[in-house]
């Protein structure tokens, strides 16, 4: 899937995305990045909102899964089940979102449960960075329910 083709998907499903301002950098199987600059998602403090970094991290996650079912030409409906996000330090500017499957010989077991049960879920990572530097860590565990 080619970023532009997953940018699009994410500003027309999940309108916040463009909101946000979100850019997919990269969309591949090994990995997600997306940016998003600091104007639409400022705070008080003037550095990005804790919530929008979270949704960055998040949409990274939840679109590595995407990029692959989609790849596999496997029609589903991907949800956050729980997830767990700590900040490392302020972002003052433009950030990526950098998503990668946290075990990734967890996703053949995915996968053949998904197909067998039509249900599955997977732990993905994100790691945000700012001006080349560790901003905050994501963990979270996504369900795919496939669609006839």
């Amino acid at each position: 899937m080619s970023p532009q083709t997953l940018e699009h998907y994410l500003h027309e499903h999940i309108p916040l995305s463009k909101t946000m301002q979100v850019n997919v950098i990269e969309a591949e199987e090994e990995r997600v990045i997306l940016s998003a600059p600091l104007t639409p998602n400022i705070n008080h403090t003037e550095s990005v909102f804790g919530g929008s970094a979270s949704a960055v991290a998040i949409l990274a996650a939840w679109s590595i899964i995407h990029v692959r079912l989609k790849n596999a030409d496997i029609a589903s409906s991907i949800v956050i089940q729980s997830n767990n996000m700590s900040y490392e330090r302020p972002i003052r500017g433009t950030f990526t979102a950098r998503s990668f499957i946290t075990q990734p010989k967890a996703w053949e077991v995915f996968m053949r449960t998904l197909l067998r049960r039509r249900r599955a879920r997977i732990a993905v990572s994100s790691v945000l960075e700012y001006e080349d530097q560790l901003a905050g860590n994501f963990e979270g565990n996504f369900v795919a329910i496939g669609i006839n």
